[in-house]
């Protein structure tokens, strides 16, 4: 700063060093225009490349997460075991000899339909028959169900199968 290469500024108790501006050649405008042209280039260059990487980036995600030769052949292989255990087991059931003939298929449906209808007819009967000693009864349904220890379908979840 004394011999005046540096410029020095104090504030307070600091003291700013900076180079004096003044000793620099000036620039012409062609110089300017110049340096001006060599910015946007490198600007240009530089969105290239930065525009590369975030490619390049993006490429090696995709294959950082994508299976690798080794990994592959050992799912290929279980896929393998996995569709062989499968065609024995459909060969299984294909040549099993305990199959439902259509006449048995039939008086089960039957039989399931006639124990239907008859829980129906039941439910009904027992419905209606609780409704008339609800007529006189002081309190609600609710607490007539617990006094006398009835159980509901409903309180078990239990749905009366579609025809």
């Amino acid at each position: 700063a004394q011999q005046g290469r540096v410029r020095e500024k104090a504030y307070g108790k600091q003291k700013i060093y900076f180079a004096d501006q003044e000793q620099l050649p000036a620039a012409s405008d062609a110089e300017l225009r110049g340096l001006d042209g060599e910015i946007a280039a490198r600007s240009a260059q530089l969105q290239a490349l930065q525009q590369s990487c975030r490619h390049m980036e993006a490429e090696l995600k995709d294959l950082n997460s994508s299976m690798t030769t080794p990994e592959i052949a050992r799912e290929i292989e279980a896929l393998r075991k996995d569709c062989a255990s499968y065609t024995e087991k459909l060969e299984r059931i294909k040549s099993a000899t305990n199959h439902v003939t259509p006449e048995e298929k039939e008086k089960v449906c039957r039989e399931q339909q006639l124990y239907r209808r008859e829980w129906r007819r039941r439910k009904r009967m027992a419905t209606e028959l609780l409704d008339a000693i609800l007529e006189g009864y002081p309190k609600s349904k609710k607490q007539f169900f617990e006094e006398v220890g009835i159980e509901t379908d409903e309180d078990h979840g239990v749905v009366l199968p579609a025809t």
